[in-house]
């Protein structure tokens, strides 16, 4: 097994030894506590109505639905406006929504759906802050610190989860909810002052910002021809479905197989959290000694071991530690392949691969356990816990048979590197669609290596902004070979040449580019 290239790990705190990430990050933190308190508040004001237990469920379906919506069209507007006034209009919306939340509920006037719109309405905003987060953090941290940030970021999530809902109980059984619904309006301060002082750097320079449906396509083009991000997709998704089974069915372990009641579950609930903390302590030195698909596969391994521990074990102390093993398995998993993501993306694309990556995660999370519990309706609590462990085997399997790529060398700052478009007129930026050749000249015994590289530059053309690509022999001339790839408009062709191609790109040309003799040469069609 391969360390990994050095330079990409650091000490687990270091990210906060820097000021904005330490001060934003602890922003989002107490803003994820207000989210997971409003939640508990909302739902507590639920338990009493005709169909609870159905209304009650709808409070987390109404959070999460959101994000399944808006995610990408969120990832858009991520990229396309500057993240850190993004990031502000977006605290401002959370605290216009929960005043009038408040407002509402002393006054007595929230029935259960409007109390569903409302958690709707704070859902959209978290669908539209979190790819702007998660993109924003390469910004915040140099490069060898994306790991440690991501493990970071992990933390505060699973601390969010745990402290929230335990504050948020103990405020209600004093003070009532509305008390809980003013802190979580509240709670978004920290992070709007945060972004005030963040001086924040534009790091794409297009001439204009994309057009909404041309950049929602982009984005999900980019993710699909790029085979490194497909497989960390990959990866996540084979991932979480087995492992969703622990988070489900968590509380009826808790329930029937270790016989304990709520303080119990709250027991097993934060030895997950404490194994992410775990987790983020000792995982940068695991990393120096083990690359990325080891360290995958290790906690894939591990889980699938806590998995079928959990429904074997006799009493809620060792459940516990099983879990704290999970936790640090979850943390090392997840943490792991959003920093390759993040490591990966160009930065003109990078909110909406983030966004990409949140509707996998949360969809598969959200198949996952509604699968789960219906096999454990069939075939009960250890059964299931046995198929997911190995079904989690499966996907250690499938990581290698797939493994991640190396992220270490790779460079996702745009480089323009492409000359001015020789044309003789000046295109309106709508015309289209606009179609590239480039003509080369192969020896016969260059062939099959240029072959190769073409494979390459196709998938780089693919990824940046074209919508076809093809290749053709003349076929009066064996050594001359004419390229072809068509790009929707000319605006997006010229996307191409400001900001779209990195340095990967311009490795993968030059290879194909030199190839010919003469060289090559390009010419741009459009319509009449």
């Amino acid at each position: 097994m391969t360390s990994l290239p050095a330079g990409l790990e650091s000490s687990p705190w270091a990210p906060l030894r820097r000021p904005v990430f330490a001060w934003l990050w602890i922003g989002v933190l107490i803003s994820g506590m207000g989210t997971w308190m409003q939640t508990l508040g909302a739902q507590w004001l639920l338990v009493d109505v005709p169909n609870a237990a159905a209304v009650v469920a709808l409070v987390q379906a109404a959070n999460t639905l959101p994000i399944m919506l808006l995610a990408m069209p969120a990832g858009v507007l991520g990229d396309s406006f500057d993240r850190r006034w993004l990031l502000f209009v977006v605290q401002v919306y959370f605290l216009v929504v929960g005043v009038a939340l408040l407002a509402l509920t002393l006054a007595g006037l929230m029935p259960p759906v409007l109390l569903l719109v409302f958690t709707f309405l704070l859902g959209v905003g978290g669908a539209v802050q979190l790819p702007a987060w998660q993109a924003s953090t390469p910004e915040l941290v140099p490069r060898h610190q994306i790991r440690a940030a991501a493990r970071l970021e992990m933390v505060g999530i699973n601390l969010s989860r745990a402290a929230g809902p335990a504050v948020a109980g103990l405020i209600i059984a004093s003070a009532g909810v509305p008390t809980v619904f003013a802190l979580n309006a509240l709670s978004v301060l920290p992070l709007a002052v945060a972004l005030l002082f963040w001086r924040r750097t534009p790091t794409v320079t297009a001439v204009t910002r994309e057009r909404f449906s041309p950049a929602l396509r982009a984005g999900g083009r980019y993710v699909w021809h790029d085979t490194s991000v497909r497989r960390i997709l990959v990866r996540l998704s084979v991932f979480i479905v087995p492992a969703a089974a622990m988070w489900a069915l968590l509380p009826l372990v808790a329930s029937r197989r270790l016989g304990v009641g709520a303080g119990g579950y709250g027991v097993l609930f934060a030895a997950l959290g404490v194994g992410a903390i775990v987790g983020a302590l000792v995982l940068g030195r695991v990393n120096r000694f083990l690359s990325t698909n080891a360290t995958l596969s290790v906690a894939g391994v591990a889980l699938a071991a806590a998995l079928a521990l959990l429904v074997l074990v006799p009493n809620v102390v060792v459940a516990a530690g099983v879990l704290v093993l999970a936790g640090v398995s979850w943390t090392a998993t997840i943490s792991g392949l959003v920093a390759d993501l993040q490591l990966f993306l160009p930065r003109w694309v990078m909110a909406r691969g983030m966004a990409i990556w949140t509707m996998v995660f949360t969809g598969c999370q959200a198949l996952g356990a509604l699968a789960w519990g219906v096999v454990a309706e069939q075939a009960g609590l250890t059964a299931t816990f046995v198929a997911a462990a190995v079904l989690e085997l499966g996907a250690v399997g499938v990581g290698l048979v797939w493994p991640v790529a190396d992220a270490g060398e790779t460079d996702p700052d745009p480089v323009v590197y492409w000359s001015e478009a020789r044309v003789s007129l000046d295109p309106d930026p709508a015309t289209g669609p606009v179609q590239v050749t480039v003509t080369y000249t192969i020896a016969p015994e260059k062939e099959q290596a240029w072959l190769a590289a073409m494979r390459h530059l196709r998938r780089s053309r693919l990824r940046t902004g074209a919508t076809r690509w093809e290749l053709y022999r003349d076929a009066d001339r064996r050594d001359r070979f004419v390229e072809q790839f068509t790009v929707s408009t000319w605006e997006e062709h010229l996307r191409q040449h400001e900001g779209r191609l990195t340095a990967a790109d311009r490795t993968v040309e030059q290879t194909a580019l030199g190839f010919s003799d003469p060289p090559a040469t390009a010419d741009h069609l459009i319509p009449p």
